[in-house]
């Protein structure tokens, strides 16, 4: 039978402690490369807005996410306000950018996490989570006493000191990190001047790789644990996507699971700068798609524009 590795911490009294030394970092905050060193707990703010106060856009089952994750009954998934990536394209700007979204309680959100369990949900889907880790390891704890016992699911853009997801090992059963952008420069024009973006995300996958392998779905075709990456396919190769494949090629296994998404649309500021301000193309997709397969990436998710 499953266990989700969260389960262990907690009886053991150790997913408390690293909550609490998560809770720790926000009095001088440095739980993203921002490294912002505001505090927190007094009501300051960095690049990503949030405060110690915890906000979510909402919560339910989502159909929209990878099929191994939702299954029959969707991800349990719980979207958070703000953002430390800050996109120009992002999809989602009026809760990552515009901070759309409502205060909760700790004990609120383990309370959701019981309920997304409740209604059949096969996994906790912590969408942008990085600002708010220390919240969300209290929470789960609390669920965790109170029966949760489906899978965790990271849902990052990919934007982490390795330091902080080591402090996740033995925690988080599924990581589904972006990676966006194999080029600093792209990282730092789209992406709020986050330069260091490409090599941080090389460090933190194969972190996530150490703890967790390769993504492999159950005999009922649900994942439970693993590595699931995602990767956007952007107009004009800004993220230089062959680039990236190979790197996951030669630095990962062939097998892991990749998400090649053909989805880019020029959302939110996408329109102000030329070289993304168009959909992306059935051809430029395609040759994406025949370079990872040529390569010998062997775990493609490959979506139906192909």
């Amino acid at each position: 039978m499953f266990e989700p590795s969260y389960l262990k911490l907690h009886r053991s009294g150790e997913l408390k402690k690293r909550a609490e030394e998560l809770w720790s970092i926000l009095e001088n905050c440095k739980l993203c490369p921002r490294d912002c060193e505001v505090n927190r707990l007094e009501g300051e703010t960095g690049i990503c807005k949030a405060t110690a106060e915890l906000e979510i856009s909402s919560y339910s089952p989502h159909f929209g996410e990878e099929r191994p994750l939702v299954g029959r009954n969707g991800s349990g998934t719980i979207f958070f306000t703000h953002c430390n990536l800050r996109c120009i394209f992002c999809i989602n700007w009026d809760i990552s950018v515009n901070g759309q979204g409502k205060v909760i309680t700790i004990e609120e959100l383990g309370n959701i996490m019981l309920h997304l369990q409740e209604i059949g949900c096969h996994n906790i889907n912590t969408v942008t989570p990085t600002h708010y880790l220390p919240h969300i390891i209290k929470a789960l704890d609390i669920a965790a006493k109170h029966g949760l016992k489906i899978p965790l699911v990271y849902n990052t853009s990919g934007w982490e000191h390795t330091e902080i997801i080591k402090t996740l090992d033995g925690i988080t059963d599924i990581y589904l990190p972006d990676f966006k952008y194999f080029d600093s420069d792209s990282a730092k024009e789209y992406s709020a001047g986050a330069g260091p973006y490409p090599e941080l995300t090389k460090q933190a996958l194969i972190e996530m790789n150490r703890q967790v392998g390769i993504a492999s779905p159950n005999s009922e075709g649900i994942m439970q644990r693993g590595l699931m990456i995602r990767h956007l396919v952007m107009p004009g190769d800004v993220s230089r996507s062959k680039e990236v494949l190979q790197w996951i090629a030669e630095n990962l296994p062939k097998e892991t699971y990749i998400n090649i998404m053909s989805q880019y649309r020029p959302d939110f500021k996408a329109l102000e700068y030329p070289k993304i301000a168009r959909s992306l193309n059935n051809k430029e997709y395609k040759s994406i798609v025949s370079y990872a397969q040529e390569i010998g990436l062997t775990n493609l998710d490959i979506q139906g524009y192909y």
